[in-house]
């Protein structure tokens, strides 16, 4: 492609090919061929112009990354380029620039209109215009409402019938340009919000005539078969119809362990593939699929209304009477009609209504771009009240990554042969507790050769197989002593729980006996005690901790962290008593979880959050989703949310204040109504714009 270079400095080039040099619809096709270089920070492509430019990174390379671009621009050929969906940084971008060319266009036309356009046809058109308000107002009045609708529609009918033009026109142009900011921050919120959902996946396997072949996602229709391998990302919703493997569908369910897949049973786009491979008999591809059902949720989060955005919305409607009081009495007493219209002209109704959704919606986009996906304002404000959080402890509190760290042998067993038959029987099923059996026995250098037949898992207890002949279990102390009868000992049982500290035990028994018990931890994350100092810090009064591990595993994890309170041995289905239990002693609750077993405690708070490690896909159960391993996240959110709260109430303080002194100088006739609508409207599209922008501070 022809193009010369309008600009070129460290990081940043600029290249102009000549208006139209390629179509609009070429654009995302060089945006993402652009920035799949990874030294290729951030690409704007526009065709208007032909205009492309790349900032990318500086350093020891920097030289060899500007001659590769403009090589590439060089040999760059739009129509060759493959097609695809286009990319988040893309789709931003074209908001971006449409909301700047409708403003651009919106303020062109009204002063070109004005210029240009002879006076007689100008006041036809506001007239015409002005007309459809007064009836959009009058159509609510009829139903018994007086609303925002109805003032606009009475201030543009009043300047109309004064022959005031001017201000008609005034007024009708800024409320335009108020519902423009407010059509794009809820256009780049849901864009925001959405992207950062999606199943990412261009390209899949597909069996045809026995034979896999590679097609393009968009290609995939309902009756496929697709076939899935280790340590990849399910595309569809579908029944498997051949093979066998585990699937983490933690991104779907928060069950942190993985589930075993055969045939018949069903799948999920957006969840993993652990270990084997699968064809699965697609039900549902792109839209229908089960995440984007969630998609489509997030999609209406602004439904999910703040109860702080109701009550503004409330208000704004409930100050209309008395903005028409205002007017009936300023023209009773003055006797002039310009100082009550001037009166009418101001409402504070306006900029409640639009600064508090807007700073609302605002503050949910800023949270996606900081890795938490909130389904709607009013969990933002019910996170800014809290002030309780329970957390459960195993994959959330800790990374579910347990480690082995001892050995109790029984029976005249070693060490070495019970880890070596443990890890033997728990390498057919990799949930994170075998995982760490095996781990340990290969840090160990214990080689574990198959000695038995084929095993049997029973779901959330253990492992049951044949040994030489006899029967061997290894599972938690209800499957192995109460379910398998395994006797343990007052001595055994002493020996265990004085070395086993705060680890959590497997039991392992081999025809009808305790052979020996693995004592496995599993350590708190990192900024674990750091997030819950920083929570304190903003304002959490009480920290709890719920789970089924062991007294002494919980009250060592609590000692390490500084949580208040915790409860252990508690069953997934009696955590949610927990949580209504502080709600009923007046307490504001989030609950933090990560599991399916989470999901009645979760439920039951006031507001529920979900880690959500190794995946951006939101769980659907939670109100919140954190999309990264860092609990600090929580301390960035309640301070997100706290600031979002301040800065309505600030908004609310500055439009009472200059909304009242225009009232004033109204009244007084310091201000025609014309001046007074325009300083009403800048002042409301001011603070519209003002609630758009990021909460700056940031955690220290």
């Amino acid at each position: 492609m022809r193009t010369k270079i309008v600009y070129d400095q460290p990081g940043r080039i600029r290249f102009r090919a000549g208006a139209y040099a390629f179509e609009p619809e070429h654009e995302p096709r060089i945006h993402k061929a652009c920035v799949a270089y990874p030294f290729v920070k951030r690409a704007v492509v526009h065709s208007e112009n032909g205009g492309i430019l790349i900032e990318y990174e500086t350093g020891s390379r920097e030289q060899f990354y500007h001659e590769q671009l403009i090589e590439f621009v060089k040999k760059l050929n739009p129509a060759a380029l493959p097609e695809g969906e286009p990319d988040t940084d893309y789709q931003l971008q074209a908001l971006d620039s449409k909301f700047k060319n409708r403003l651009a266009f919106m303020l062109a036309r009204r002063y070109l209109f004005k210029w240009i356009v002879p006076l007689p046809i100008r006041t036809a058109v506001h007239v015409y215009k002005g007309l459809k308000y007064v009836v959009k107002g009058l159509d609510i009045l009829s139903q018994g409402k007086l609303t925002v609708e109805v003032l606009d529609g009475a201030a543009i009918g009043a300047s109309i019938l004064q022959r005031n033009y001017n201000s008609a026109g005034t007024i009708m142009f800024l409320l335009s340009v108020s519902s423009l900011l407010e059509d794009y921050t809820k256009a780049r919120t849901r864009t925001a919000l959405t992207a950062s959902l999606a199943v990412k996946v261009d390209r899949v396997w597909v069996v045809r005539d026995g034979v896999d072949v590679q097609v393009r996602m968009q290609d995939v229709k309902e009756g496929d078969l697709v076939r899935v391998r280790s340590g990849s990302m399910i595309p569809v919703d579908g029944t498997v119809v051949d093979g066998d493997a585990f699937v983490n569908e933690a991104t779907m369910t928060g069950e942190s362990q993985a589930v075993h897949k055969s045939a018949g049973k069903t799948v999920f786009a957006g969840t993993i593939l652990d270990e084997g491979s699968i064809v699965v008999s697609v039900r549902a591809v792109n839209g229908n699929t089960k995440i984007q059902k969630i998609i489509e949720l997030i999609d209406q989060s602004e439904d999910l209304k703040a109860s702080i955005q109701s009550k503004a919305e409330r208000l704004a409607d409930g100050i209309v009477p008395f903005s028409f009081i205002g007017f009936g009495l300023t023209l009773l007493f003055t006797r002039n009609i310009t100082k009550a219209v001037s009166i009418l002209m101001v409402d504070y109704s306006c900029a409640i209504k639009l600064s508090t959704p807007i700073s609302v919606i605002s503050a949910l986009r800023e949270a996606a771009d900081r890795n938490m996906t909130v389904k709607g304002g009013k969990y933002l404000e019910e996170f800014a009240l809290a002030d309780t959080i329970i957390f459960d402890k195993t994959g959330t509190l800790t990374k579910a990554e347990p480690k082995l760290e001892r050995v109790i042998p029984f029976e005249g067993r070693s060490e070495e042969e019970v880890l070596r038959i443990a890890a033997c029987i728990e390498e057919h099923f990799p949930h994170s507790m075998a995982r760490a059996i095996v781990r340990g026995a290969l840090d160990r250098g214990i080689d574990h050769e198959e000695e038995h037949a084929d095993v049997q898992y029973i779901v959330a207890h253990g492992i049951a197989t044949t040994l030489n002949g006899e029967r061997a279990v290894i599972g938690s102390k209800h499957f192995v002593v109460e379910d398998e009868k395994i006797a343990v000992g007052e001595a055994e049982q002493k020996r265990i729980d004085e070395l086993a500290g705060a680890a959590s035990v497997i039991y392992l028994a081999i025809g009808g006996n305790l052979a020996g018990v693995l004592c496995i931890s599993d350590p708190p994350r990192d900024e674990a005690a750091e997030a819950i100092r920083m929570l304190r810090e903003r304002g959490i009064k009480h920290v709890a901790m719920i789970t089924g591990d062991s007294q002494k595993s919980a009250e060592r994890t609590a000692q390490l962290l500084g949580i208040d309170t915790f409860f252990a041995q508690v069953l997934p289905e009696d955590k949610h008593r927990y949580v209504e239990k502080m709600k009923a002693e007046g307490r504001r609750v989030v609950m933090v979880g990560d599991g399916i077993n989470d999901a009645p405690a979760l439920a039951a708070a006031n507001v529920s959050v979900a880690m959500s490690d190794a995946s951006d896909i939101a769980r659907e159960t939670a109100d919140v989703t954190l999309r990264s391993e860092d609990l600090r996240d929580l301390a960035e959110l309640r301070t997100l949310s706290v600031q979002l709260m301040e800065r309505i109430q600030a908004n609310y303080r500055f439009i009472v204040a200059f909304n009242t002194s225009l009232l004033v100088a109204g009244f007084f006739g310091l201000l025609a109504p014309s001046t007074s609508a325009l300083l009403h409207n800048l002042s409301t599209m001011a603070i519209c714009a003002k609630s758009m922008t990021p909460l700056k501070r940031r955690i220290p």
